[in-house]
């Protein structure tokens, strides 16, 4: 059986079909949550992503007799390169038939692809940012995907074996069952820090107010908090303009806590929002002609899970507890909002600190994820 690798040009109707092909593949998975397809065609499109300033990437496709069998972006970003001083490649967007040949000539042109370019070591699967998906799937496979996660059959972290790829770094999610109130000594941690440090919560009502207030203080608390974890790429001025508009325009405002100090400085945030997962399976990635339909009953109405999107804590307020100040306010709310569930989404398993701020609340950690790595 014949395998040939096509590159995929950067336009839309040729990116349209490189999506779907991933949406496609997981037909009939009860377990799936598909991407909008417009978004991830916007994500891989360089006149309209931003990090493609500092960003090059070539995807390809694979064919087995002339029918499509499998996808792949390789990913060179220059700015961690560059803050790193390494000559690293990511590759991401990946699916595959269970098939080594299929397999084998995909991870071929990507690693190909990298050589010429003088990289010397491939990761992934990763995107242009944190903000896109990453990590692929070795546990959980039969637990409902989320929005901000990658859902891959079990046979994929077998052939990366087979590959010789090995392990970069590990994520963890965990499911928590929603209290029926805040927890007390979380209550009590709250209000202890909040006298100590002078520090409040502020609550938004108006989207357009919190984009003109916080909205680019919000992007470059991320970029403060997130600066030193694993692969982490800041966001400059236009990506955070683009994630304005593509987060603040969507999220439901009472789900968004924002930690502040006497002087009104942004100090923490923490963003979640309903979950999408069913909304998105019912829309298998296209808006129209009901897809917003049901995205928009998702965000407005009720549903009994809800996404614990990003918590950012300014460097030097980390470990003292604002965190606590965060879920004390953002609990109410989901018990008003009949949220039965919160999905951390993805944590890297060594990060204790992160993972110590659930200790008070009944959880399971029902899904893990892989970034795989080789030398080239």
């Amino acid at each position: 059986m014949s395998v040939a690798i096509k590159k995929i040009a950067p336009v839309s109707e040729q990116l349209r079909q490189y999506v779907q092909f991933g949406i496609d593949m997981y037909k009939g998975n009860d377990y799936y949550v598909p991407p909008l397809i417009f978004d991830e065609v916007a994500t891989l499109s360089p006149d309209k992503n931003p990090a493609f300033e500092h960003c090059t990437a070539q995807s390809f496709m694979a064919y087995r007799n002339g029918c499509p069998a499998g996808r792949i972006t390789a990913i060179i970003n220059n700015a961690v390169n560059e803050k790193n001083n390494e000559r690293t490649m990511r590759f991401g967007f990946v699916d595959f038939i269970d098939d080594d040949k299929v397999v084998d000539a995909l991870f071929k042109a990507v690693e190909e692809w990298g050589r010429s370019r003088g990289m010397t070591k491939i990761v992934g699967p990763m995107g242009f940012t944190d903000m896109d998906h990453e990590g692929m799937l070795t546990e959980g496979f039969e637990e409902m995907g989320t929005m901000a996660t990658i859902y891959n059959y079990p046979y994929y972290p077998e052939h990366m074996e087979r590959m010789g790829y090995g392990k970069e770094v590990d994520w963890v999610e965990y499911r928590m069952t929603v209290p029926d109130a805040v927890p007390e000594k979380y209550q009590r941690i709250a209000d202890i820090v909040s006298r100590k440090y002078g520090l409040s919560v502020k609550k938004y009502t108006s989207r357009k107010k919190i984009k003109k207030e916080y909205g680019h203080a919000l992007f470059e608390l991320i970029n403060e908090a997130y600066s030193d974890l694993y692969g982490y790429s800041p966001l400059t001025r236009r990506q955070i303009e683009y994630y304005i508009d593509q987060y603040l325009g969507v999220i439901r405002l009472e789900d968004v806590c924002v930690v502040i100090d006497a002087n009104k400085q942004l100090v923490a945030v923490g963003i979640s929002m309903p979950s999408l997962s069913q909304a998105l399976r019912r829309c298998g990635g296209k808006l129209f002609p009901t897809g917003w339909y049901h995205l928009w009953n998702a965000i407005r109405g009720k549903v009994d899970v809800v996404d614990l999107l990003l918590v950012a804590v300014k460097p030097e307020y980390q470990s003292k507890g604002v965190n606590a100040m965060i879920f004390a306010d953002l609990i109410p709310s989901y018990i008003k909002n009949g949220y039965k569930y919160a999905e951390s989404n993805l944590e890297l398993e060594g990060n204790e600190s992160v993972q110590k701020q659930w200790e008070y609340f009944e959880r399971r950690q029902h899904r893990r994820r892989r970034a795989w790595s080789k030398n080239l």
